[in-house]
């Protein structure tokens, strides 16, 4: 009685709220266009992010140096994913709910989910790579305060500390990617991405691309630190990153929206697949 009370007082009669079921088709709809991108195109946007993200990098050593405040560093480093929002540009971490999203309605393969992550994955480490080593050119006096940053990162063992760190990494990421995606109004989106680059880098939460970032740049100005350290690091962090995107957001959202997951598969044309397959 009150799900057919719920239909008669929205504007669709779709199984839940309106505007789920907007967010939902425009998470789909998103999703299925980043899986359809071709390998060209997601290489660039990813090396791009990694650009990006680096412009981040260097505002929170800009204020870090000059105040040793983690948490002011923080506020500064989300000018890197305003910049990545603004730019239309690709993060490994952002590709959790709306890809995976799109797959599960059949928008898209699980081999165009793999091509998507590991070509932005790459590219993300190798144009952040790229860019932080300009800045360590350009500012070299940073190199103590970098070299102290990638420190914390590659000298903590793993631990159920560090795992939850980095469980909480990836679903902060991914949360911010939901509520800038849940509104048109570009300052909401601008207010929500500062608050994740707060929380990730304030809070010194593991990431594993911007903590990358910071190995690189300690590596490159000749920090006592290896990329032996930063790989053993970089391993746990991934996985556990993607476990907090994917399962503390992802998969409760897809949970919440099942009925019009059932909806969007029944309506899929029977040769998506062989489509997808083409692509």
């Amino acid at each position: 009685m009150s799900e057919e009370r719920r239909r008669q007082l929205g504007d669709s009669d779709a199984p839940v709220e309106d505007e789920l079921k907007e967010s939902f088709d425009k998470t789909v709809d998103e999703g299925a266009e980043r899986l359809h991108r071709t390998t060209r195109t997601i290489l660039v946007t990813g090396v791009f992010g990694g650009f990006e993200i680096g412009l981040g990098i260097m505002a929170y050593l800009a204020v870090l140096h000059e105040t040793g405040n983690e948490l002011l560093a923080g506020l500064a480093f989300g000018v890197g994913l305003v910049a990545l929002l603004l730019a239309h540009s690709e993060l490994f971490t952002e590709n959790f709910l709306m890809p995976v999203a799109a797959v599960i309605a059949r928008e898209g393969s699980l081999a165009q989910l793999a091509k998507l992550w590991i070509g932005t994955l790459v590219a993300n480490l190798a144009g952040g790579w790229v860019f932080v080593w300009i800045v360590m050119q350009a500012f070299p006096q940073w190199s103590a305060t970098v070299g102290e940053s990638a420190h914390h990162y590659v000298d903590a063992p793993f631990s159920l500390q560090t795992a939850a760190l980095a469980v909480l990494g990836g679903s902060t990421i991914t949360l911010m990617s939901r509520m800038q995606q849940g509104t048109e109004n570009d300052v909401a989106r601008i207010i929500a991405t500062m608050i994740g680059g707060f929380l990730l880098a304030g809070l010194q939460l593991f990431h594993s691309i911007l903590d990358s970032l910071l190995v690189f740049a300690a590596i490159q100005s000749g920090a006592d630190v290896e990329y032996g350290q930063w790989l053993g690091w970089f391993g746990y962090t991934l996985l556990f990153n993607m476990l907090g995107g994917l399962v503390l957001v992802t998969l409760l959202r897809l949970v919440r929206t099942k009925e019009l997951i059932k909806e969007r598969r029944d309506d899929a044309p029977e040769d998506a697949e062989a489509v997808r397959d083409e692509d």
